[in-house]
């Protein structure tokens, strides 16, 4: 991973972002990380968070922030704000929605069985699709070794999962956070990410960033990244000195100098 100045930002039209703890710090949006959100999008970068935080807060976000659109759940999703209205765009119809949630219960007590500490995550009411069992947000942190554990119970039972920096998510389906940005950025911007890479830049933490950090070439993990080394499918190209939020301010003041 190279420092973030050796990032050549000329061009850059787009700006997609993780969620949890490379917007936020501990588990809050500081004023810093917004205002630097804010920046970005009156600069006229494209501004998109790609989150594994459910569909109940997407809401809120794409209606509330200044982003042009939020992917969600992973992957199972993509939202935006456009002419007083909120468009919703599910990988799956309603239907087949449905049935795949009914199967995520007995998955999850399984799960709370086998692995002490974990807790089905607080914000999974407000989720459409997913499974998240939180490993280090509002339970006692556990080690990164019961955050794979729980990934491979999930991946028994036929799930795809990820594990982010607090959660670990499971879902039925082979959609993830890359395959849906590349649909968002096809259908509502007219870009694709393929052949305009270098006007993208992705910035994350944690493994579930790891399909970004590989396909992306601009790919930035906030410097808290490192706790997941040896542990990532692939790594950001770059790295910012700070961490969680205070890094993706040094990502905007460094992206606005052009």
């Amino acid at each position: 991973m190279r420092p973030l100045a050796e990032l050549d930002a000329r061009g850059v039209r787009a700006v997609l972002v993780d969620i949890d703890e490379t917007l936020t710090t501990a588990g809050k949006l500081t004023g810093d990380a917004y205002a630097a959100l804010e920046r970005l999008h009156a600069a006229g970068r494209i501004v998109v968070p790609v989150t594994g935080r459910p569909a109940g807060w997407c809401d809120h976000i794409a209606r509330m922030w200044p982003v042009d659109a939020v992917v969600g759940e992973n992957g199972a999703f993509h939202f935006y704000f456009s002419e007083g209205k909120l468009h919703k765009r599910f990988l799956e119809d309603s239907a087949e929605r449905a049935q795949k949630r009914a199967r995520l219960d007995g998955i999850a007590r399984r799960i709370l069985a086998e692995v002490p500490g974990c807790a089905l995550a607080a914000d999974q009411p407000y989720r459409e699709t997913d499974l998240a069992i939180d490993y280090s947000e509002d339970v006692p942190p556990l080690a990164l070794d019961a955050a794979e554990r729980i990934a491979e119970l999930m991946r028994d039972a036929g799930l795809n999962a990820k594990i982010s920096s607090i959660h670990v998510n499971g879902w039925f389906g082979g959609y993830d956070k890359l395959s849906t940005s590349r649909v968002l950025f096809s259908e509502r911007f007219g870009l694709d990410p393929g052949e305009a890479n270098r006007e993208f830049v992705f910035a994350g933490d944690s493994a579930n960033d790891a399909p970004m950090f590989g396909f992306f070439e601009n790919s930035v993990g906030v410097a808290n990244v490192r706790r997941f080394e040896g542990r990532l499918a692939a790594a950001p190209k770059y790295v910012t000195r700070g961490a969680s939020g205070a890094g993706f301010v040094e990502l905007a003041q460094h992206l606005l100098q052009y």
